[in-house]
């Protein structure tokens, strides 16, 4: 079975505008217009889109904090709204920006409150700590009051207090945002072994496409409350036309070479630049130059997952995994 499952689902806000000195007019906002999905047990996936897209009303319909207008929603077999309670039990919410920390405890005294909270048995309480305190660095942090930690040493708080009472589905909102390129690495490093060791099911929403690109295999995007690509990172990269690059550095400088497959979009001294389609083989090319040229040294720049939405979005076509 699906750990989450979503069918035609919709939802509506009542705007409400002015319309002259004492009249008022109501307008209704299509927030989320009819997404299907599914994940499967033990999946990472990456939820994307631009601002406005329906991202946070779809996952806030996910948690049970909304009520669908029309649709089905299914998280670990329960219908959110209406179980929301046990819901929580079984999932765990983190978002960048809010913390479920108590600002003015220690670390410590948080994690034992929110134990009390869900109602985590003692025995597997002391393991959990102790195994999260160890894989987050959080030893040295846990007597001191929240609202003394820096940024990434707070994320890596709200991690493991969400994971204390063993979620089996985890939602991640901007888990990333503002933290530095070390706290960063170690925060995906947990994430990628959280989820290959216990098998925990991650939808991962994040404006950082650098976190989709590490952590995900499958990426949703959203637009205007509607799915318009859902497959794989390597898909996504293939889609609109989006172009591999090959940076080659000659012995010496010279005119831009010539391989079947591959053209010269630029040429610095002895360095030359050459782009071909996402979708083709390497292969061929670097064989090509390989045995063709003398080379000093070679690489190949995958494209920017920013440039391939920009390209899908331009394109105005939805795509789906058959």
């Amino acid at each position: 079975m699906a750990m989450i499952e979503v069918e035609d689902l919709r939802r509506t806000f009542v705007v409400r505008t002015k319309s002259g000195t004492l009249r008022r007019g109501r307008q209704e906002i299509l927030a989320v217009a009819g997404l299907s999905f599914a994940i499967e047990p033990g999946e990472m996936v990456g939820y994307i889109g631009p601002n406005g897209a329906g991202k946070s009303t779809s996952i806030k319909m996910l948690t049970g904090i909304l009520v669908p207008t029309s649709g089905s929603v299914q998280v670990a077999g329960m219908d959110p709204s209406r179980r929301r309670t046990d819901l929580a039990r079984r999932i765990g919410v983190v978002f960048g920006q809010r913390s479920g920390l108590w600002w003015d405890l220690p670390l410590r005294d948080s994690f034992d409150l929110l134990a009390r909270i869900y109602d985590v048995p003692r025995p597997r309480y002391t393991t959990n700590l102790a195994a999260y305190v160890d894989l987050l660095d959080l030893g040295p942090l846990l007597d001191q009051p929240v609202r003394q930690l820096s940024l990434g040493q707070r994320m890596r708080g709200d991690l493991a207090a969400t994971l204390l009472h063993d979620p089996q589905i985890l939602f991640l909102d901007e888990p990333t945002i503002g933290l530095d390129v070390v706290s960063k690495t170690r925060l995906r490093e947990f994430l990628r072994d959280l989820n290959a060791e216990r098998g925990t099911t991650v939808l991962l929403t994040t404006h950082d496409l650098g976190d989709i690109e590490q952590l995900c295999r499958r990426v949703m995007v959203i637009d205007a409350g509607r799915m318009v690509f859902d497959d794989t990172i390597a898909a996504l990269q293939r889609v609109g036309g989006a172009t591999r690059t090959v940076v080659v550095d000659l012995e010496r400088p010279g005119e831009p070479v010539v391989v079947p497959g591959a053209v010269v979009t630029r040429v610095e001294g002895a360095r030359q630049w050459l782009t071909f389609p996402a979708d083709a083989s390497a292969a061929p090319i670097v064989s090509a130059l390989a045995s063709g040229y003398d080379l000093v040294d070679l690489s190949i720049q995958e494209p920017a997952i920013e440039d391939v939405i920009r390209l899908l979005y331009a394109r105005g076509g939805a795509h789906k995994a058959d």
